[in-house]
């Protein structure tokens, strides 16, 4: 028996070619921002009950001073409240003086009234011998993590 013969058509059919959506990441709005600095010496009338103890759970060393290089930054620059840094990291700060600027770790966060502040640790006789102050307009920005070397 014999099949019928069919020509088979071989036109080209248009197809619909879905090409994915990547989301982009954002990039960051800045890459420095404009706070507010001022200093605190770890006492109660400044912090908590707990002094000695800083927000994300590190204990301020007794013979601590401006050299330590700590910092307490406002509660809308971290993280958790939507802010661009998180405890651990280190920032570099602008703009206050010679003794100060540097490059600081984030260990401490500020009273909730606070807004686009940071808070430089320094010991009480630092204070007395000028390093206390308010200065508006400070540079901080955040320092790209050092390389971590691997083995191949």
């Amino acid at each position: 028996m014999a099949l019928p013969s069919t020509v088979a058509s071989l036109s080209p059919r248009p197809v619909a070619v879905a090409i994915p959506v990547v989301p982009v990441k954002k990039a960051p709005k800045t890459l420095s921002y404009r706070v507010t600095a001022t200093t605190y010496w770890p006492e109660v009338g400044q912090t908590d009950d707990a002094p000695m103890e800083t927000a994300d759970g590190s204990i301020i060393p007794t013979r601590h001073s401006s050299k330590t290089r700590w910092l307490a930054v406002s509660r809308d620059m971290l993280a958790k409240w939507g802010g661009p840094f998180h405890f651990g990291e280190k920032v570099r700060v602008q703009g206050i003086s010679e003794a100060l600027d540097g490059v600081y770790i984030i260990h401490d966060t500020m009273n909730r009234r606070h807004r686009h502040c940071v808070d430089v640790l320094v010991n009480e006789r630092e204070c007395k011998n000028g390093l206390e102050g308010r200065w508006p307009d400070i540079r901080l920005s955040k320092v790209a993590p050092e390389p971590v070397w691997e083995a191949s």
